[in-house]
């Protein structure tokens, strides 16, 4: 019966996590990459629609000290991995995939390692072209790999 709970309660929060909607911007199947102990960091990955332009500008979790919207990009033939200092560009209409190896949620100097099957809350911090921000909090279910699919490892995929 345990296991029928846990798989009921995390079927709910995945549930809960794939479509969030907040006044400006829709939120769909977010998810954070589990952590081991001694691990400082880990990523979150979402879709993010929005119905005007908007910018995200910044996230916060209590999972974690240190929260960043960052990129991940080819320069040469090196990976390069940087916060963007100004936010994200989300175009009105348009999905933004935040993933690995590209747009993603950082999470570092986590607090505590983030267990397969648990749940993190994350707040998302908009702001819209009149310079007011908004702020969403999304429960963000936390897993091995991305919905239906490979296993994820230091932002990259592998198919298993």
């Amino acid at each position: 019966m345990k296991s029928i709970a846990s798989i009921t309660s995390v079927l709910l929060f995945a549930t809960l996590s794939t479509l969030v909607l907040a006044q400006n911007v829709e939120v769909k199947d977010a998810w954070a990459r589990s952590s081991v102990p001694g691990q400082r960091a880990t990523g979150a990955f979402m879709k993010l629609i929005a119905k005007e332009d908007i910018r995200l500008i910044a996230a916060s979790s209590r999972a974690a000290g240190v929260v960043e919207v960052h990129e991940m990009k080819m320069e040469g033939d090196v990976m390069k991995m940087r916060a963007l200092p100004g936010g994200l560009e989300l175009p009105a209409g348009k999905t933004v995939e935040l993933k690995p190896g590209g747009f993603h949620v950082m999470l570092m100097d986590l607090k505590a390692p983030l267990a397969k099957d648990s749940t993190i809350a994350l707040t998302l911090i908009f702001k819209d072209s009149k310079g007011i921000e908004k702020r969403m909090e999304v429960m963000v279910p936390v897993a091995l790999a991305a919905p239906g699919g490979g296993v994820m490892t230091d932002h990259t995929q592998r198919k298993m």
